[in-house]
This record gives C-alpha cells, sequence and structure tokens, in this order.
C-alpha cells in the first residue's frame, strides 16, 4: 500500500488546506504515516511569510528527501511560489504544486506517477481513522488577499480572491460537529473580505458576508462556540461588533494586527488606518462586547522605525491592553516595496525594540488574566495539558458543569492537568477526569502561574 506523510508550516489556513489534501489522500487509499517516517509521497505545505519560515521551508523540503531519496516530495504553499517569482530552485523537491491548484495535490501526483494509481488499484483502502482528533475544528471560508501591505509577500503568492460558498460551509460545521468538534475557528487569508469579493449573490442564502455567516455557524446543533482567526482593524465593522454582542456563542475575543502603533510608518506599510482608527476601533469592540479579549500582531524595525515611532506602539499596547500579542521583526520580502527602502533598522535595534515589545506585552498580559482571578469562566475541555491533542471523550452522562478549581492561566502546567480555553482566550489548566474533555465546564480563577 502507497504510503503518504504530510508537514505543515505557517498559518491556520495552512493547516486547514494540509488537513484537506491529507484527507484526499487517506480516501483514495493511500497510507498515512507521520512525517519523520519512510514515505512514498510528502506532502509539504511551504509558508514564506519570513526569511526564516522559508529557511525552514527549505529544511524541510530537503531533510524528507533525504529521509527516503525514492520518494516523491511534493512541495505547496506561498514558499512554494516565492521560489518561483525568485527564480529558486529547490532541487530537493520532485516537483511544486502553485497555491492555486493546491486542493488538486492529490489528482496532480496520480497524473505525474500512474503506477501509484496502479498500485491502488490493488488494495483495500484501509478503513479510516475517527474524524474526531481534537475539540476544535478549523473551517478556511476564503482565501487571497489584495491589500498588498507594503512588506508582504502574501498578496503575490495568494492572489486569486475566492469565498466559499455559505451552503459548503455550514454543511462542514455539521460534519465537525457530527465528529464531537464543540469549536469551529473561522479562517481565512483576508477573512474579514468574506462574500465581498466575489460579486455575487449566493442562491437560497440570506448570508451577505462575514457577519451573516458567524451567526449561521453559531446556530448548527452541537457547536458550542465560534471562534474567529485574525480580522483587519477595518473590517471590525459595526454589524461585526452587533454580531457578538447578540451571541453569546461567538468568543469574546478578536484578533486584531497592529503592525505598527506609529500612523507614519502605517502609511509607509500600506496600511489603511492610522493610530486613531485603531484605537477608536478597539475602544468600539470592547464598549459593545463585555469580557472581550483583544490580541494582535505587532512588528518591530520596519525601515524607518526610529524611536519615537516604537514609542507610539508601546503606547498602543498599553492603551489597548492586548490578552496577547504575536511580535515579530521586519524581515525584507523580495518584492515587496519595502525590500528597497534605504532607513532600514539594525538587527541590533530590532532586537532591543523586541525584547522591550515583549515585556511590554507580558504586562498587559497579566493585567488581563488579573482582571478575571476569583470570577468564573466556562472552559472548553481540550485534553491533558501538553499531550497536544484531545483524548476521546467519554459517553458518561456526568455533565461535566461542577465548579472546577484553576491551577495555572498562561504557563505550561504539570502533566496530568486538564487544560482548555475560555471564550475570550485565556488558557486554563485544573484537575478533573477525563470524561469532561469535549465538553464546556466551569472553571474559578484562582491564580496565575506565570
Amino acid at each position: 500500500m502507497p504510503t503518504a506523510a504530510f508537514a505543515t508550516l505557517g498559518c491556520k489556513v495552512n493547516q486547514y488546506e494540509t488537513q484537506h489534501i491529507l484527507d484526499e489522500f487517506e480516501e483514495r487509499g493511500f497510507a498515512i504515516t507521520e512525517f519523520n517516517s519512510v514515505a512514498d509521497v510528502y506532502v509539504i505545505n511551504t509558508c514564506s511569510v519570513t526569511q526564516a519560515a522559508e529557511r525552514k521551508s527549505r529544511y524541510m523540503v530537503r531533510k524528507l528527501a533525504r529521509q527516503n531519496p525514492d520518494a516523491i516530495v511534493v512541495m505547496t504553499g506561498c514558499y512554494g511560489e516565492m521560489a518561483r517569482i525568485k527564480g529558486e530552485v529547490v532541487e530537493e523537491a520532485t516537483f511544486t504544486v502553485p497555491n492555486h491548484e493546491k486542493m488538486r495535490t492529490l489528482s496532480r501526483v496520480l497524473e505525474a506517477y500512474p503506477h501509484l494509481t496502479d498500485a491502488l488499484a490493488h488494495e483495500t483502502p484501509p478503513v479510516r481513522r475517527p474524524a474526531h482528533r481534537r475539540t476544535r475544528a478549523t473551517i478556511k471560508v476564503q482565501d487571497g488577499c489584495n491589500v498588498y501591505c507594503s512588506f508582504c509577500s502574501i498578496p503575490y503568492t495568494r492572489k486569486v480572491m475566492a469565498s466559499r460558498s455559505p451552503q459548503e460551509i455550514l454543511a462542514e460545521a455539521v460534519r465537525r460537529s457530527e465528529a464531537g468538534d464543540r469549536e469551529i475557528v473561522v479562517t481565512g487569508v483576508l477573512v474579514g473580505a468574506y462574500g465581498q469579493e466575489t460579486g455575487r449573490i449566493w442562491k437560497h442564502s440570506e448570508i451577505e458576508d462575514l457577519a451573516d455567516l458567524l451567526l449561521a455557524l453559531a446556530r448548527v446543533p452541537g457547536i458550542e462556540r465560534v471562534r474567529l482567526s485574525s480580522i483587519e482593524p477595518t473590517q471590525v465593522t459595526d454589524k461585526l461588533l452587533n454580531a457578538f454582542a447578540s451571541e453569546e456563542r461567538l468568543c469574546r475575543h478578536l484578533h486584531i494586527p497592529l503592525q505598527s502603533g506609529d500612523s507614519g510608518i502605517l502609511k509607509a506599510m500600506n496600511r489603511p488606518y492610522d493610530q486613531g482608527y485603531y484605537l477608536e476601533r478597539c475602544r468600539r469592540a470592547y464598549a459593545k462586547i463585555p469580557g472581550l479579549a483583544i490580541t494582535a500582531d505587532i512588528m518591530v524595525g520596519f525601515p524607518g522605525e526610529d524611536r519615537a515611532a516604537f514609542e507610539n506602539t508601546l503606547h498602543v499596547v498599553r492603551n489597548v491592553q492586548f490578552a496577547r500579542a504575536h511580535l515579530f521583526r521586519y524581515s525584507p520580502r523580495p518584492g515587496t516595496p519595502a525590500a528597497t527602502h534605504l532607513n532600514q533598522v539594525s538587527d541590533v535595534e530590532k532586537e532591543d525594540r523586541s525584547k522591550e515589545l515583549s515585556a511590554a506585552c507580558r504586562e498587559t498580559q497579566a493585567s488581563v488574566i488579573r482582571r478575571y482571578i476569583g470570577s468564573e469562566q466556562a472552559v472548553l475541555v481540550e485534553g491533558k495539558a501538553g499531550s497536544g491533542n484531545a483524548l476521546p471523550q467519554s459517553d458518561d452522562g456526568d455533565t461535566g458543569n461542577a465548579g472546577h478549581e484553576l491551577v495555572g492561566i498562561t504557563a505550561p502546567s504539570p502533566t496530568g492537568l486538564l487544560t482548555g480555553y475560555t471564550s475570550n482566550y485565556i488558557r486554563v489548566q485544573f484537575t478533573g477526569g477525563t470524561h469532561l474533555i469535549g465538553r464546556l465546564v466551569n472553571v474559578r480563577l484562582l491564580e496565575p502561574t506565570g
């Protein structure tokens, strides 16, 4: 029986796409193995968002090719596109599937290597593994970006703007619910553009945009929560905020990329907002949605960023009080306007600012957590802390709604404790039986661990 293994680098969209490709291989009859094992076919879904991501992508392709020199090594994803744009050749990759054909990876492999089709014809398809691996499932609803931030290569590697139909998305949510998932994470490359860029009205559907879609997903039987992934500040509309305020199943968490708190740097980044707009949207969101947590992506060291500009970023961090932030240093992307900017920031300055910004974000995170100490919060139990995946659910009749006591919130915990997230994305750890996995339980937050 032919074997296939998969590796993913990068964002939730990549993770979702890899799972879709893996499922097709498995349904066709391939035996799925771990990516660090010998396989007949390796599929690497790559990333190019930073230089480090590109290095990791190249390393993964070469590592898997060395693992089995006779294997078919398929490279897809954003680094595959960027390598084509830059004229780079990754010799260890047998061939590359373009991003816009990524979901046809299986077909491309079988077309290029018909001996695999012959081998599959003589095999009995394996029994499918249970679809439920976690209590949370990601659903991709949109692809493509047309914003063209001056530092970002994604609009070049994911050019096609497209939204999936509501019917297709809701049908997938029903399947996820039936498989045992209780939380849906809605993701896309520019998820706030859902529905807008298609120029069409879906038949027999009242769903026109992201807000409508989120409310519809929240009504799917068995789905306890719907969480939204990263959304651009300009797409945090009043309609979207009203949807969150009106439906408790929509998680009290918005990830709104900041990138910089300085209006001049934002303009140089070609970001379509300034500091004042970002702060106003966050204030509006807090006012509309009780218990909301806001998280963000923040960049340091963009060309032209001086101390005053960096101080403006610190000002926004402290004003908004981010519950968590993903920090990264500016990395020149070939073909982007910022890559040719003369006023580059030194690596030493990037390092120093990254440390200072990290300390400021830890302070705001601790402040947010202290706000909820003593309160009781609903937690979706995902599994044992440190286990990576949720364990299988029990069918016993315990409702799991007793008031469990919190052991820790943000730091890695001792093995054996249950772990999960509140609606507003605080990770908690507490004692309890594995029969609680996959259920919402009420947990009193007692103390932070970090």
